[in-house]
């Protein structure tokens, strides 16, 4: 029963960390698109988005991400035959992975607080899309387990990583061409 319980406080975690890093990336997003309003607005919507992006990072996210690495822990603990199968390492190798993802949103954060962020809009959206490729992984991972062939999950990421990209460039055309006929009516 306990094992029950650990697992279930551990799927709320990660799902509220992924939340966190899904919500924050977008608000990265907002942060650097008011750099192009007018700069009493600009102002004003900066220093919102750094109050949003603090209050999301330090109380939601990097909470999450702590508590669900404590629960995994804990649930490897009480049954340690997860890790003999190969398909927990490579689970485990993912979140790895967003943890180095989250580490590097966290310099964006620090760049964005300083009012010094080097990336494009461009640029954050499609790193937005790194945490969905992370999600659909482990998801089908864990679902699926050792049902799955290594080579057809590998396809299968790859393939949800170009769609991905692919909806990323047609929103990006469907904005300019907004934004070009919205320019047009004025």
């Amino acid at each position: 029963m306990e094992y029950l319980y650990i697992k279930s406080l551990h799927i709320i975690f990660v799902v509220t960390w992924f939340a966190g890093l899904f919500y924050m990336v977008r608000l990265f997003i907002y942060h650097k698109e008011a750099e192009d309003k007018e700069e009493t607005a600009r102002y004003i919507l900066q220093q919102q988005y750094k109050l949003m992006e603090k209050r999301l990072w330090y109380i939601i996210t990097w909470p999450s991400a702590i508590i669900t690495a404590l629960t995994a822990g804990y649930l490897l603990y009480l049954s340690p035959g997860f890790l003999t199968q190969s398909w927990m390492w490579v689970k485990l190798a993912f979140v790895a992975a967003l943890f180095i993802y989250q580490i590097l949103c966290h310099k964006i954060f620090k760049q964005l607080q300083n009012n010094v962020c080097k990336y494009s809009t461009m640029q954050l959206r499609l790193w937005n899309e790194v945490a969905t490729i992370i999600l659909f992984a482990v998801v089908f991972l864990v679902v699926l387990k050792n049902a799955i062939t290594w080579v057809w999950g590998v396809i299968g990421i790859l393939l949800v990583s170009v769609i991905l990209m692919l909806m990323v460039k047609v929103y990006k055309k469907l904005r300019a061409k907004k934004s070009w006929d919205e320019n047009d009516k004025n």
